[in-house]
């Protein structure tokens, strides 16, 4: 593999983790959340995620695993590893508690001035948040790097729909440490910080795996990342993108996707 794919792989991740900087950033511009805008985005990220899941990543590693293995063991093998990467997405997601848990929706006009008083219960949410944000992105890291370093235009679509996903966990750091501390710095940083674990993912992931990466075990990865992401849609985007506005907004904006989706990776037929 050329150093110059790797180096592309790491900066999509890069790009996709540090975008909670843009929720950040959202959260001190704008006096309400844009819910209509962060309903359509939120779904739309689904909507990529999702098809793209299905049609492209799933076939990818069921064909890498069916050269390797047979029709019948290669089979069931991308279809264990797809529920693999939804039980571990799973597991990490119970794991951390409601309160902390970085899509439990907040707005910006979900702290008043009547909570600025709070400062200690505040900024222990928008730091748990901001450690709950960390590990989710952990396996998203790998998941864009994985896709970043098999297929170059893959791995731009799902760092683009990850970089949706974390502008408004972006904002459920910010907002709650700089209604704490009144430090937007402070607040910017610990949010931006947040999504370094993406990048992180991506380096942990390519030490420990590169070595091994069999065309067996780039097949359930691979197969993996799809579980992955289809849990991330389905549990924390679609619900997200119906709580900050209507459901059509959400529903809209998932078709979009796919449709984007569908026909970006026609194009590179």
């Amino acid at each position: 593999m050329d150093t110059s794919t790797l180096l592309f792989a790491f900066g999509l991740t890069l790009f996709a983790g540090l975008s909670t900087g843009i929720g950040s950033a959202i959260a001190f511009f704008a006096k309400q959340t844009n819910t209509k805008f962060l309903s359509i985005a939120l779904g739309f990220s689904a909507g990529v995620m999702i098809y793209v899941s299905f049609v492209e990543i799933m076939a990818k590693a069921r064909i890498e695993l069916v050269a390797e293995l047979g029709d019948v063991s290669g089979s069931w093998l991308t279809v264990a590893a797809f529920f693999g990467g939804v039980l571990l997405i799973g597991i990490i997601d119970k794991l951390i508690p409601s309160m902390e848990n970085p899509h439990e929706i907040k707005k910006m006009e979900d702290y008043g001035d009547n909570e600025k008083h709070k400062a200690k219960r505040l900024m222990r949410m928008g730091v748990f948040t901001a450690l709950a944000i960390a590990i989710h992105n952990f396996p998203e890291g790998l998941a864009t790097f994985t896709a970043a370093i098999t297929d170059p235009e893959l791995g731009i679509a799902i760092a683009v729909a990850i970089a949706i996903h974390n502008i408004p966990e972006g904002i459920a750091v910010s907002v709650p440490i700089y209604y704490a501390t009144g430090s937007k710095k402070k607040a910017f940083w610990y949010s931006f910080s947040s999504g370094l674990s993406e990048p992180i993912g991506a380096l942990i992931g390519y030490l420990i795996l590169m070595p091994f990466m069999t065309p067996v075990m780039f097949g359930i990865l691979f197969a993996g990342v799809a579980g992955i992401m289809v849990f991330i849609s389905l549990d924390e985007l679609l619900p997200a993108a119906r709580e900050y506005g209507e459901h059509h907004l959400s529903i809209y904006g998932m078709i979009v996707g796919m449709v984007v989706m569908a026909v970006s990776l026609l194009l590179f037929i």
